[in-house]
């Protein structure tokens, strides 16, 4: 998989991309993510990207020349499944979302900044918008960061147990169950006995009852449906 990011802080993303499960990726090369910093494809000498709104309103707007631009060179060079604008009024993201993500060879994400985009942008150059969350950021870099860390880590030989992306929370519409680890008594804080008896079924049996509770307590809304 490639991942193509448009930003106007491309430091920004250095850190998060050279880190744990992404680093892993990228070190095996099972995914390439790319920055692009959006100033490169302006033609204003002052690399401006961004101009004040028509109609009076307050803030400075991202132009469709330069996202355009580059959206237009990197379609030169390979086809596209996605061209993603992370907005805060966008599809809430999700792991049925992230999970059909991840079967997909090439994406751009493009970050919004500032005020906001041209609005043309988002009719002519997004095929989809996501949000992370009803509130606003500064900037699109954060939610590039965790749509991607989300998508690749559910790419096959990433994760060294591909059995433990497949048992998270909202995987299967639920919360995981609670998880413990040794010793199996702690401060007189004991394991659950089940844990320890080694049958493997009633084990299962217990974990699904638990996220069924911890769900039900935590987020009712996952079982409306």
């Amino acid at each position: 998989m490639r991942i193509d990011i448009i930003t106007v802080l491309p430091e920004m993303l250095q850190s998060p991309l050279e880190c744990s499960i992404l680093k892993r990726a990228r070190d095996k090369g099972l995914a390439e993510i790319v920055v692009h910093n959006l100033r490169d494809y302006t033609t204003n000498k002052h690399r401006k990207v961004d101009d004040y709104p028509f109609g009076g309103d307050a803030g400075m707007v991202i132009q469709v020349e330069p996202v355009d631009r580059c959206i237009s060179a990197l379609k030169a060079q390979r086809d596209y499944d996605e061209v993603i604008f992370t907005a805060p009024d966008g599809e809430i993201l999700s792991q049925p979302m992230a999970n059909s993500l991840s079967l997909l060879n090439n994406i751009i994400i493009l970050c919004g900044h500032y005020k906001g985009v041209d609005y043309r942008i988002r009719e002519h150059l997004i095929t989809k918008e996501i949000s992370i969350g009803d509130y606003v950021l500064t900037g699109g870099e954060l939610p590039a960061v965790i749509i991607t860390d989300a998508i690749v880590r559910l790419i096959p030989g990433v994760i060294g147990d591909e059995q433990s992306a497949l048992s998270d929370s909202f995987q299967d519409s639920m919360l995981e169950p609670p998880v413990y680890t040794r010793p199996a008594s702690y401060n007189g804080w004991d394991v659950p006995e089940i844990l320890l008896s080694g049958h493997q079924a009633r084990i299962d049996a217990w974990k699904y009852d638990m996220a069924l509770e911890r769900t039900r307590r935590l987020r009712p809304d996952l079982l409306k449906d």
